[in-house]
C-alpha cells in the first residue's frame, strides 16, 4: 500500500483500525501529569480511504478518523469531566483527524504525514513524523505536540487558580490498520 510509484488514478479501499490500536493524549499541570486514553473499540469501522500517488507523495481525499470525546478516559471522573469541558464536548463532541498526504522521508519506514486536526470546531494543519511498518497489518506510530490555545481553548485552572493546566498537549498514535477484504 505504501510503495510510492507515479500513478495518478484515484484508488479506494476500506480499512479497519483494530482495537489493539492506541490513541493517547498527554498533558501536565503545574503539579502533576495526566494521560487520557481513547477506547479504540469505539472507532466507527470500516473507514473509507481514497488516495492517489503523486511523485513521492501519497495524497488522500476525505480520509478522516473521528474520535468521540466521550470515549477518552483520563482514569479519574473529575479529570474526564474537565477534559470534556475543555474540548466543549457539548457543542463539539469529537476530535477529527483528516489525513491529507504521506511523504516518504528515507529508504526505511520514516514518513511525514500532513494531517488536519480539528478540536472544538477549530481546524489546524500539522506535519506528523510517523513510522509505518507493514506485516499482517499496517502499523502507524507517531506523536505531535500541540498548543491548545491554537484551537481557542483556555487552559483550565482548579483550586482557585493554584492548579493550572499547561497549554501544550501531546497526541500519541499507535494505530494497527488492516485493509477490509470484501
Amino acid at each position: 500500500m505504501f510503495s510510492f510509484n507515479d500513478y495518478s488514478d484515484i484508488r479506494e479501499t476500506l480499512v479497519v483500525i483494530t482495537p489493539s490500536s492506541k490513541v493517547e493524549i498527554k498533558g501536565k499541570t503545574n503539579i502533576n501529569k495526566f494521560n487520557c486514553y481513547f477506547d479504540c473499540s469505539n472507532i466507527k469501522n470500516p473507514i473509507p480511504i481514497s488516495y492517489q500517488f503523486n511523485d513521492t507523495n501519497m495524497l488522500f481525499h476525505n480520509t478522516k478518523l473521528i474520535l468521540q470525546n466521550s470515549c477518552f478516559d483520563c482514569r479519574n471522573n473529575g479529570m474526564n469531566k474537565d477534559f470534556y469541558n475543555l474540548l466543549n464536548s457539548d457543542i463539539h463532541p469529537s476530535i477529527m483527524m483528516e489525513l491529507v498526504s504521506v511523504k516518504k522521508q528515507d529508504l526505511n519506514t520514516n514518513f511525514n504525514a500532513l494531517v488536519n486536526i480539528e478540536l472544538s470546531g477549530v481546524k489546524k494543519s500539522y506535519y506528523i513524523p510517523v513510522i509505518i511498518e507493514k506485516n499482517e497489518s499496517i502499523s502507524i506510530n507517531g506523536s505531535i505536540k500541540l498548543n491548545i490555545c491554537d484551537f481557542n481553548l483556555d487552559p483550565p485552572t482548579k483550586a482557585l487558580g493554584l492548579i493550572v493546566v499547561d497549554e501544550e498537549i501531546e497526541i500519541i498514535l499507535q494505530l494497527e490498520v488492516k485493509e477490509q477484504i470484501n
